[in-house]
């Protein structure tokens, strides 16, 4: 059974171990090209191009997979097996036909909820209860596949789409360990999908990190975890980006009566209580323009300006903000 593994970021690497420890055949890992990171902009491998090194593994990264010659390469990897976990580009049909037992994805949401490259971060955002990862066969269209196995695992308010990637990276990971020997013998009786209940998580665009502090403190709340720790929610102060990387719903206050949502009520040693649609939410960590992320309590105290600020407000910058 020759297997090529096919995935990108840290969510990947669980899958990929999973297959190496189980004494699996993996003759190849296709993943992303290296891209600049950070600051300085270094040219940094994928993780699951580290892994697959770690354990010498063949490494194939073309920049589009549809290319001739990029399918060229694919089949002369002779794979028996596809698997995929959040490779980041959609299979040509000359691949997904090539493998004798198919293509399969580890897909983080209970599909046929959450089709696209976004589940986790619009799970938290939406303030479900629930997610999970789905295993799936792989077709043309986008994540439409038949469906042959899910785990379930339950998102609670402490969790950020982080604690939630790393979560479910393992889930993912233990429920191919699990589904492999039945889908290899032929023991699998795969479910299509009800395409009248999908639904769709498009990758985040700038739009979604903009806070709009008129909806429910919760609504803010989910929003603010659900960008955490990647790409960060945002509003504006003093016309500039000040970034919202953590919250919390108080127990006990409510906010201002007559307060325009996005005002800052009071600052305490608890962080930084802002008035939202139906009361207050307190923000506990956050980054203002040009600085590191930083404790919001030990921020608002050397900012007194702070005091009766209100976030957001300038509409224009907020629109050329989210256009750019």
């Amino acid at each position: 059974m020759r297997i090529v593994f096919m995935g990108t970021p840290d969510f990947s690497v669980p899958s990929l171990n999973a297959l190496i420890e189980e004494g699996y055949n993996v003759v190849a890992v296709v993943t992303q090209p290296d891209r600049p990171k950070g600051r300085k902009r270094v040219l940094t491998p994928p993780p699951v191009k580290v892994a697959a090194e770690a354990h010498g593994i063949p490494v194939f990264q073309p920049e589009r997979l549809r290319k001739p010659e990029a399918v060229e390469v694919m089949r002369g990897f002779a794979p028996d097996l596809i698997v995929t976990a959040a490779y980041g580009q959609i299979l040509p049909k000359s691949v997904l036909d090539m493998p004798q037992h198919g293509c399969i994805n580890v897909h983080a949401s209970l599909l046929p909820k959450y089709r696209g490259g976004a589940p986790i971060h619009h799970s938290i955002m939406n303030g479900d209860g629930v997610t999970g990862v789905t295993i799936m066969y792989m077709e043309e269209g986008l994540d439409t596949g038949d469906m042959i196995s899910k785990v379930e695992l339950p998102i609670l308010d402490e969790d950020t789409t982080g604690t939630m990637f790393e979560k479910l990276s393992i889930a993912g990971s233990e429920l191919l360990r699990q589904t492999l020997p039945d889908l290899i013998t032929g023991r699998i009786e795969a479910v299509p999908q009800q395409a009248d209940q999908a639904t769709y998580s498009p990758n985040i665009n700038r739009a979604d990190e903009l806070i709009d502090w008129s909806k429910p403190a919760r609504g803010v709340f989910n929003q603010i975890r659900g960008l955490n720790p990647f790409p960060g929610a945002f509003t504006l102060w003093n016309g500039e980006i000040f970034k919202v990387w953590a919250s919390e719903l108080p127990q006990h206050v409510k906010g201002a009566v007559n307060a325009v949502p996005g005002t800052v009520l009071q600052t305490d040693d608890q962080g930084i209580y802002v008035q939202t649609g139906d009361g207050a939410i307190i923000l506990k960590q956050v980054q203002p323009a040009g600085k590191k992320a930083m404790d919001a309590a030990q921020f608002a105290r050397g900012n007194q300006a702070l005091l009766s600020a209100v976030f957001g407000t300038d509409r224009q910058t907020a629109e050329d903000e989210v256009n750019e």
